[in-house]
């Protein structure tokens, strides 16, 4: 008994548990109901290793001598590691196995089915030890949201790398060419202009980089005001009337819509201006872009529409991806970063929104960024103070 109620407290020690009543009520009473077969009497185990097990975030499944489920947790059952009495996995089987024959502890990670059916998988860390003579403990926990935001972060990773050794290795191409034509004065202001034109998208790449780090910080928003759309508009147009401008290209922007949003000014600037230079950079010379608000339904509805190249069925739910680029080789014309729509996704998410697009190919495109209307206080009151959202006033 004595040995069962040490290894239970060297058990709390590792997991950093605390140990509650009602959670052993509880467990104990789903577990009542999972062996009721009088013929089979369920082994008593120590109280200690109970209450250690009722109050385990992981699944937890001890098992008595021949294998047999004795406790279960219902993240046992939820995460599919116990159905009917019995460990389901075959990996886990062969843990348990190992255990039985050598007496040491075997701790694992383990990719196994979601379900019986379909593709789906698990990343479960699965540990096996003996807690008693007899008795084996079994705990899994559940890491695959763990893995998947790794995964994210790897290949978010290997994107930049890939993208930041296109300019540079363009301006150290272009530098040993300038030192070469150093006698050609037309060949050094050409080869100049260009390595002006890759540090420009080399900067642009690294503030967007850094701009997108941020937005996926929960709580980009530390600070919020009432802002008025209509001046984010005018803010955004006049940013990007210098792109514009280089290709002939004309803004129409609609009346005074009067809207107003909660949120940051600045990054509504930032998404605004990206759905305007993603509209110059795949539209031909001498084209317009129209930019138009209404409020529908609660929703300030901020649409930006071109006449450019459109996007095919199959690429629209993909343009929002960070470094996703309709045509590879306007991108690479234009100095696109393959960020700006992602961070209008980010942007839009972080004030309620969404944003959305509707596009055919040779038709043009419409992209409209949709905002919760600001309900503010009459005859102007507070639009231009902060509003609270965790910080101070």
């Amino acid at each position: 008994m004595q040995g069962i109620e040490g290894a239970a407290v060297v058990l709390a020690g590792l997991v950093g548990l605390v140990t509650g009543g009602g959670a052993v009520l509880a467990f104990r009473l789903s577990e009542r109901a999972q062996h009721a077969m009088p013929e089979q009497p369920v082994p008593e185990l120590d109280e200690g290793l109970v209450r250690v097990l009722a109050v385990l975030r992981s699944a937890a499944v001890v098992l008595d001598g021949d294998d047999r489920v004795v406790r279960a947790s219902p993240p046992a059952y939820a995460l599919g590691v116990v159905i009917d009495g019995r460990i389901v996995h075959a990996a886990i089987r062969d843990l348990i196995t190992d255990v039985r024959r050598t007496g040491a502890i075997r701790d694992e990670e383990l990719e196994l089915p979601r379900g019986p059916l379909g593709r789906g998988t698990l990343m479960l860390q699965v540990r096996v030890a003996h807690v008693g003579p007899e008795h084996l403990l079994v705990l899994a926990e559940d890491r695959t949201q763990a893995r998947r935001l790794e995964a994210i972060r790897r290949d978010f990773v290997v994107n930049i790398s890939h993208e930041l050794k296109t300019p540079v290795g363009a301006l150290s191409l272009l530098a040993e060419t300038v030192q070469d034509a150093a006698d050609d004065p037309e060949a050094v202001r050409r080869f100049a202009g260009q390595m002006r034109k890759e540090a420009t998208r080399l900067s642009a790449l690294v503030h967007e980089i850094i701009e997108l780090s941020r937005l996926q910080v929960a709580g980009a928003l530390e600070e919020i005001s009432a802002i008025d759309i209509d001046g984010v508009i005018a803010e955004s147009v006049d940013r990007a009337r210098t792109n514009a401008s280089a290709k002939h290209m004309v803004f129409d922007v609609g009346g005074a819509s009067g809207a107003v949003v909660f949120g940051d000014h600045g990054l509504l600037v930032t998404a605004v201006r990206n759905l305007l230079d993603n509209a110059v950079a795949y539209s031909a010379e001498g084209t317009h872009v129209g930019v138009g608000v209404r409020i529908v339904d609660g929703l300030v509805e901020l649409a930006v529409v071109d006449q450019g190249i459109g996007i095919e069925p199959a690429e629209q739910d993909r343009v929002f991806e960070r470094f996703y680029r309709v045509d590879q080789a306007r991108s690479r014309d234009t100095g696109g970063t393959g960020l700006g729509l992602s961070i209008v996704k980010h942007v839009a998410a972080d004030h309620g929104g969404d944003v959305t697009v509707w596009s055919r190919p040779g038709r043009g495109s419409t992209f409209t960024l949709r905002l919760p209307q600001a309900v503010t206080p009459q005859h102007g009151e507070g639009l231009d103070g902060p509003v609270q959202t965790g910080g101070t006033l």
